[in-house]
Parts: structure tokens; C-alpha cells; sequence
């Protein structure tokens, strides 16, 4: 479990985050959404320790990682996976290079160990024959299934996905949802996950925060998320055609 308490962050003048306050539950998909330049990634890189917060405090397991040494906050950092948006492989490196980039960074594995698991997450994540390619040889969708593998290589306890359907076709952007929410039941993650994809929203939502002008504006679920009568969170929710014939007319709030 992730805790962030009263998080707030400024750049200049600009107060980006004001107060928030997350709770992100081991064991399923954590949603944090919002329309762009609301926050969502800037709370997600406090989160990880990417960006210091003004003040406010981030919890692992009851862990108090913003007060931590470096080398403290390097143990932590051990245990979290992370997929940026748009993969961030290396082009210069095989894709079993880029799995294996982390175990040679942080573990004193043997390189036969290395390419043992660099094979395993492959082949969790459906890939097979592809070790010898290089990222620019690679479909969008295979490319962001070999950034989950990279992710997954260090066994994380903590996963964070930053707009993980950024660019894809519907199609494949359903195949890696189902695959981020396959692997954290499986593996027992808490999983993280910036989107303003509604489609993630309605089908991985189990736990959702929307972020508004910097505030935490609303906390549900995808059950309940369609009956709210928030006027912020509606104008997101219900913009596609396709959400609007979603939208309830029965007058239930939730």
C-alpha cells in the first residue's frame, strides 16, 4: 500500500498539487485521472520521488519514504516498477537488453540469470521471438508490453504506468489494460496508474482519484463513477459519444 498525505507542490508561483491525499491499495489497479495539466503526473512523480513535495508525506507499507536518506529512498526505488509514457526503451539496446537493463543495474546477477528472466516477463507479457529486435522494429503495443516486462523484471512490489495506452488503437489499448490488471492480481502489486483514458477508467477502475486544478476532487470506483453528481468529474466523464449514451438517466448519485 501507497500512502500520500497532504501532498502539495509548487513550481514558482504555481501551486500544482494543493493537499492531496491518496490511499492506493496493494492487489488492484489504482486509477489517478483527470484532464491535462491538473496535476495527475505531477502527484504520481511525488509519489515515486521524482518531483519533492512542498510538504506532505509518501508512505510504503507504512514506510515514511519522504523522509528517508538517498540510500534509503534507493532500497525503495528497488521495489518499484515503472512504465513511462511512450515505453522510454532504449533504442540502442535489444529488447532483452532493455529488460535486462535494471538487473544490471541494481543486482549482482549472473548474465545467464539475467536472460532467464529477462525471457520469463517476455513471455508473461506475451512476447516471444522478439529478443534480438530492436525497439524501432517493434509495433506501438509490443513496444509498451516490453516496457511492463522491463517494469516487472526487478519483481516490484510497487507499479506505476504513465498513460500506459498513449497512442495505441483501442484494440490493443484493451490488451494492455487487461494485461497491467492480469499482473497485479497475480503478483500482488500495488499498481498506480495515470490515465485520462475513460475506457481504463470503466474496465481496470477499481480504485479512482480525479484530479482537479490541483485538488483531489472526487474518490470512487468505476461503479459508481458514471452516477456522480460532481460537475467537474461529469464534464470529464461523459465528453465521448460513447460515454453519453452511458450516462445514467435514472437520477442515481453516487
Amino acid at each position: 500500500m501507497i500512502e500520500g498525505k497532504n501532498i502539495s507542490k509548487s513550481f514558482g508561483d504555481r501551486l500544482v498539487l494543493d493537499n492531496v491525499s491518496v490511499r492506493l491499495e496493494k492487489g488492484q489497479t489504482n486509477l489517478i485521472i483527470g484532464q491535462s495539466g491538473m496535476g495527475k503526473t505531477v502527484l504520481l512523480k511525488c509519489l515515486v520521488g521524482l518531483l519533492e513535495a512542498n510538504s506532505g508525506q509518501v508512505f510504503y507499507d507504512g514506510r515514511a519514504f519522504s523522509k528517508m536518506s538517498f540510500n534509503e529512498m534507493k532500497e525503495i526505488r528497488q521495489e518499484i516498477g515503472m512504465l513511462f509514457q511512450g515505453g522510454a526503451l532504449f533504442d540502442s539496446l535489444t529488447v532483452e537488453e532493455n529488460v535486462m537493463f535494471p538487473l544490471t543495474m541494481f543486482t549482482k546477477q549472473t548474465q545467464q540469470q539475467k536472460l532467464e528472466r529477462a525471457n520469463f516477463c517476455l513471455s508473461r507479457v506475451n512476447l516471444g521471438n522478439v529478443n534480438k529486435l530492436y525497439p524501432s522494429e517493434l509495433s506501438g503495443g509490443m513496444k509498451k508490453r516490453v516496457a511492463i516486462a522491463r517494469a516487472i523484471s526487478m519483481n516490484p512490489r510497487y507499479l506505476f504506468c504513465d498513460e500506459p495506452n498513449s497512442g495505441l488503437d483501442p484494440q490493443t489499448a484493451h490488451l494492455i489494460d487487461e494485461l497491467i490488471k492480469e499482473i497485479t492480481l497475480e503478483y500482488n502489486m500495488t499498481t498506480v496508474v495515470v490515465t485520462h483514458d475513460m475506457n481504463s477508467v470503466l474496465e481496470i477502475g477499481e480504485k479512482i482519484y480525479f484530479i482537479y486544478k490541483g485538488k483531489l476532487w472526487w474518490e470512487g470506483t468505476k461503479n459508481n463513477i458514471l452516477h456522480t453528481d460532481n460537475p467537474e468529474l461529469q464534464a470529464f466523464v461523459f465528453t465521448s459519444d460513447l460515454t453519453k449514451r452511458l450516462r445514467p438517466t435514472d437520477g442515481r448519485i453516487g
